[in-house]
């Protein structure tokens, strides 16, 4: 474990940096340091740099200059998902430690190239999947682990989001480049990705995925629906459905249901805060966490070295996702992995 401040480097101090990442990092100031930020449109780098006096020359445009310096550790990158591959990748030729947002690339030939530098010139890199470090989701690991729900059996999973309205509004959907990506799956790949990490997370790996979908003329997503049958290596299996046009009118939506032979977790929702838990001997349990800590814990966890969101996972996480696009392009079940 570090005891000295990380000196960190910043590209892309928009929204996710704003909202995301400078919050919790503020709570970690005894283990990182800004020393240097870059932005495209440099006023808004300026702007964040003068807030927290960080000298003019620290500032950047161009983030191949900054990665010249000799004073940072780790560089947090933070652009769109088109971007990612080719800061992600000059970043690690640049021989610096990385942060990187998922997913790790917008192609899995991307994501192995990144891999393959990353180790060839031995770098630490996590990807900022904050399902991992969720800690209601860490809270339902837990309880899979220890068998207090007995042996799983199935599950069901429902994520909805409607698009169109949040678009219109100060959100991450506003922008431009989720509106209109130039990369495959749209807002399925930016944020059925989160869900896929879940599932891995909670379940281990895919044996096999089926899926169907429901075509739309938009954009930002090429499936008003996507319904998805899976099973794991471990014999468990269940349905994902991910909707990009509408939200849940009946409370309390279905979230995630895990079954169990002693018992069963059902969670709303990642900001509902209450992980519920019933067992089959009348017992039952609701367990209180704190919503959206998890861009706190995976700094935490890059700084502490031990890396939970490791780049091999990611790129599984990528690999379900086009195995999902592609059995509902194909109408044929998929052998993952």
């Amino acid at each position: 474990m570090s005891t000295e401040k990380l000196k960190l480097a910043v590209i892309g101090t928009g929204f996710a940096w704003d909202r995301l990442h400078y919050p919790a990092l503020r709570e970690l100031s005894d283990k990182y340091e800004i020393t240097a930020v870059c932005n495209k449109t440099i006023d808004k780098a300026q702007s964040f740099a003068q807030g927290i006096n960080l000298p003019p020359d620290r500032v950047y445009s161009n983030y191949s200059e900054m990665l010249r310096r000799d004073d940072i550790d780790v560089v947090d990158v933070l652009v769109p998902i088109s971007e990612n591959f080719e800061v992600a990748r000059d970043v690690l030729l640049a021989g610096k430690n990385l942060i990187a947002e998922k997913p790790f690339a917008a192609t899995l030939d991307g994501a192995n190239e990144l891999l393959e530098i990353k180790n060839r010139n031995n770098l630490k890199v996590m990807v900022a999947e904050n399902y991992r470090y969720d800690d209601g989701n860490r809270i339902i690991k837990d309880i899979i682990s220890s068998g207090k729900i007995g042996e799983v059996t199935h599950f069901t999973l429902d994520k909805s989001t409607d698009f169109p309205t949040e678009m219109l509004g100060d959100t991450f959907s506003a922008k431009e480049w989720r509106q209109h990506p130039n990369f495959n799956g749209g807002i399925f790949l930016d944020s059925g990705v989160h869900d896929v990490a879940l599932m891995r997370f909670l379940f281990g790996d895919v044996a096999c995925v089926y899926a169907v979908g429901r075509p739309q003329d938009e954009d930002f997503c090429p499936y008003s629906v996507i319904s998805t049958l899976l099973t794991f290596k471990n014999s468990v299996t269940g349905s994902y459905t991910f909707r990009s046009t509408a939200k849940a009118l009946v409370e309390p939506p279905i979230g995630l249901r895990i079954f169990g032979t002693l018992g069963e977790i059902y969670l709303e929702s990642k900001e509902c805060g209450v992980v519920n838990v019933r067992y089959k001997d009348g017992r039952s349990e609701d367990l209180n966490y704190t919503p959206e800590r998890g861009y706190y814990n995976e700094l935490l966890n890059f700084y502490d070295g031990n890396i939970v969101s490791t780049p091999e996972k990611e790129i599984g996480d990528i690999a379900l996702v086009f195995d999902i696009l592609k059995s509902m392009e194909s109408s044929e079940v998929i052998h993952h992995g």
